[in-house]
């Protein structure tokens, strides 16, 4: 397929990487050129704005920070809109609101033009090894035409519902996921003030109805004070500010989230936001440090 690819960051590189080497013919854009050189090398060609890439493309995918970045590549200025065809396709990864991808399926329906959002889970290592976990909201025939593209990205893939249902899914999965963070930190805490080995923690709780991927990650990142980020926090705070909202819009309790809401805060004011959210550990420390 003519595929079009925006975010080459983190995630976006290898997921890009990965449609080229399974024989898609990549095109990127990209707000610095240098970070779409190592795909130029490797066999993708480059443009010059969003409305010029999805003029080439069947498919647009992008894996961008946040819903106004999305819906400015989407209908802005020189946005897709102005250069998909009838029957283009723009699927976006980035973890977005519902209602923003909502609003942008809406305005490509009258235009004639394809939308899933297709959040994903699994991180920068689902990301690098191809094992990414894809949560679809759109229309199921539009799902069906870019299956091949998600084959070569994930090995899950869920039809949630319609447009906006894929965000609300990533949505309760951050949720779950950081919520897991904060509690491996305040378990760490507690280890930490007697005195034991968090190592050693670790290793029995991983042995037990306590064992988790975030605990065997997180947590050993925690024992060894690895903050160099995986996933900045600051990335993890935006996504709660997007359930909070969607929270406070429906009415919907979440006294738990509420909670890991304002220890994010409190990492944010300490300066740590480009830290890995594993350091969610130093706000329960006396000195933040």
């Amino acid at each position: 397929m003519r595929v079009g690819f925006v975010g080459l960051g983190v995630m976006g590189r290898p997921m890009a990487g990965h449609l080229l080497a399974a024989g898609h013919e990549l095109t990127v854009w990209a707000r610095r050129p240098e970070s779409a050189a190592p795909l130029v090398e490797a066999g993708a060609q480059a443009c010059a704005t969003p409305a010029e890439l999805a003029s080439r493309c069947e498919v647009v995918i992008s894996v961008v920070t946040a819903s106004a970045d999305v819906e400015n590549l989407a209908l802005g200025a020189d946005g897709l809109i102005a250069g998909f065809a009838p029957g283009g396709i723009h699927v976006d990864m980035s973890t977005i609101a519902p209602g923003t991808a909502r609003k942008v399926a809406a305005r490509y329906a009258e235009c004639g033009i394809g939308w899933l959002d297709a959040p994903v889970s699994g991180g920068e290592i689902g990301a690098r090894d191809a094992t990414l976990a894809i949560m679809a909201g759109g229309e199921a025939a539009v799902l069906e035409r870019v299956r091949p593209l998600f084959a070569a990205l994930g090995k899950t893939v869920v039809h949630i519902g319609p447009a906006g249902a894929g965000q609300v899914a990533k949505a309760c999965n951050q949720m779950i996921m950081v919520n897991a963070i904060q509690a491996c930190a305040e378990a760490m805490r507690l280890a930490g003030a007697h005195g034991v080995d968090l190592a050693r923690v670790r290793e029995a709780l991983l042995g037990g109805s306590a064992g988790s991927r975030v605990l065997d990650v997180m947590g050993e990142r925690m024992a060894r004070r690895d903050f160099v980020a995986g996933i900045q926090s600051r990335l993890h705070h935006k996504d709660f500010a997007i359930l909070m909202e969607e929270a406070r819009q429906l009415g919907a309790p979440l006294p738990v989230a509420a909670q890991t809401w304002q220890q994010l805060n409190a990492l944010m004011a300490l300066g740590g936001g480009r830290d890995d959210t594993a350091s969610l550990l130093k706000v329960l420390e006396p000195t933040g440090e």
